[in-house]
Parts: C-alpha cells; sequence; structure tokens
C-alpha cells in the first residue's frame, strides 16, 4: 500500500523518525512510503520512494500531494500520514481487522483509527448520527465532514485527490490548510469513518518549527542524528487518542 507522506526535505529527520516508529510498532507493515524531496532526494527501497517535488515552489503543498498521488487509481486504497505525527501505540490486531472490512466495502472511502478530538469530543460537529458494525463486532461511525483529516489514516486515492484539488491558491503552511479544509465540500460517495472505539495513540512531532518534548524524547531513543538547526525542543507534549 502506498504511503503519502506530507513533508519537505527540511523536516527530512522527522519524516525518518515517523517511518522509524512504523517499523518499530508495526514491523510487517503494509506500507510504501511516498516521500516528496525538492533538493534532497534518497535512495529507493522496498519501504520507501523518493518523487521530486514542484521544483517551482517547495512548499506548494497542494501541488506536492498532488505529484505523489498522480500514478495511482482513484479507488486505490493509500495510507496518508503527514510527518508531523508518529504512532505512539497501536492496537495492531483491530487495526488489521477493520483495514480488511474497509477495503472489503466498495462503498467505504476512508477509514480513521485513532478517534479524539473533534470526532471525539464534538461528534454532533464531526459526525453524522448511526452506526455501522462490521462483521467482527467493531462499530463504525461516519465522518460528516473534514474534521481529524490530518490524523494518520486510511484513503481512497480519490479523496486526497478531491481535498487538494479544491484548495486554491498557494498554501505555504498547516495553518493556512487547517482554515481552507472547511471550505472545501465533502463529495456524497466520499464516505469517510472511525472507529467507534479507539485503536491508537499518535504523537505531534512539532510546534510552530519546534520539537515537541515527547517527539525529542523519543529520538533520543534512536540512532537518528538530530540537525542543529532545531532549537531547543518544547516543554510541551502533544498526543491524540488513548488506548
Amino acid at each position: 500500500m502506498n504511503a503519502i507522506v506530507l513533508t519537505c526535505d527540511r523536516y527530512r529527520v522527522i519524516t525518518h523518525h515517523m517511518i522509524h516508529q512504523y517499523d518499530r510498532l508495526w514491523p510487517d507493515h503494509p506500507f510504501i512510503f511516498r516521500i516528496p524531496y525538492q533538493t534532497l532526494g534518497g535512495t529507493d527501497s522496498d519501504k520507501v520512494r523518493y518523487i521530486e517535488s514542484p521544483e517551482s515552489s517547495p512548499d506548494d503543498i497542494p501541488r506536492t500531494v498532488l505529484r505523489l498521488l498522480a500514478d495511482l487509481d482513484d479507488e486505490e486504497w493509500v495510507y496518508w500520514c503527514a510527518d508531523d505525527k508518529y504512532p505512539m501505540e497501536l492496537a495492531l490486531d483491530k487495526v488489521e481487522r477493520v483495514l480488511s472490512y474497509a477495503q472489503g466495502s466498495p462503498d467505504v472511502s476512508g477509514l480513521m483509527f485513532c478517534r479524539c478530538r473533534a470526532t471525539l469530543d464534538r461528534p454532533d460537529l464531526a459526525l453524522y448520527p448511526g452506526e455501522r458494525i462490521t462483521p467482527s463486532g467493531d462499530v463504525l461511525l461516519e465522518r460528516s465532514g473534514w474534521y481529524q483529516i490530518w490524523i494518520h489514516q486510511f484513503l481512497r486515492a480519490k479523496v486526497l485527490r478531491h481535498f487538494f484539488s479544491e484548495m486554491s491558491g498557494h498554501i505555504p503552511n498547516a495553518k493556512l490548510m487547517c482554515e481552507q479544509q472547511f471550505e472545501i465540500l465533502k463529495l456524497a460517495d466520499h464516505r469517510l469513518y472511525v472507529t467507534k472505539e479507539n485503536y491508537a495513540v499518535f504523537g505531534e512531532s512539532t510546534r510552530g518549527g519546534r520539537l515537541t518534548r515527547n517527539c525529542y524524547e523519543s529520538l533520543r531513543q534512536t540512532e537518528i542524528a538530530l540537525p542543529s538547526r532545531f532549537p531547543r525542543p518544547l516543554r510541551e507534549r502533544v498526543t491524540m487518542g488513548k488506548l
């Protein structure tokens, strides 16, 4: 499964950390991480592929994502994983079980397995009423909009293609993307779900260009060298979801 990574050259160490965490927590994961680059390429492997992003505007986020999707069929399942988040805990048996169900359901276009923030605290805003129960007993809730679209999740390529095609103008940072998401219409046949029970814990990697305390401590436990360009980490720990 192709994993669409939202990143850029200057955050390569964060990308490596995110992939390291998947390798550690999900050793036999199915992902081939598609990493966009401007000048800092890399060596392709069975788990990583480097794809050159638009040369004229390295920070043109929508065009970068569309470039990563260019050769993929609309109905293909991908894993959407911006590197400003990374897995800390995964209930793997449950994640794999609901993924198998989604892949066998033609009317499902997205599946998120970390229920937190708006999908947990404001279901009146983020969810449609009603439940969808899988044969194995997992309960899925249908999402009414783009809330929590930035958390790692399974999507059909057409959903990401539509979302980023509808973004207007030059979008140089995540804050502006978050503001624009509420102006983008979610198509009726792009049915997105979240598990009623939370199956993962994710950490945020950075805030305002600085490492969160949890990401800094996680990096210290790896052999990934931290570039001097990163200033002192924040005191703040930022996580999403509880198992």
